[in-house]
């Protein structure tokens, strides 16, 4: 474990972003560094079959699965 001094400022945004009480200062910024990592190319090709499926009219609406589903 290492101990870092920061401002005041980055403190309080980090505190800011935490999402329930006792996440650390480790998850949140842990949680920055993935959202800011780039897609890798499977991904991106995952992604955009997905949106020429969507397209294509290759989808289904909740209502219709719900309907399909009996629920």
């Amino acid at each position: 474990m290492t101990t870092i001094q920061i401002s005041n400022i980055l403190h309080n945004e980090l505190i800011q972003r935490k999402l329930f009480d006792r996440e650390t200062y480790e998850e949140v910024i842990w949680d920055l560094i993935e959202d800011t990592r780039e897609l890798n190319d499977q991904t991106k090709t995952d992604i955009e079959k997905a949106r020429s499926e969507i397209k294509a009219g290759k989808l289904h609406s909740l209502a219709q699965v719900k309907k399909e589903l009996g629920l």
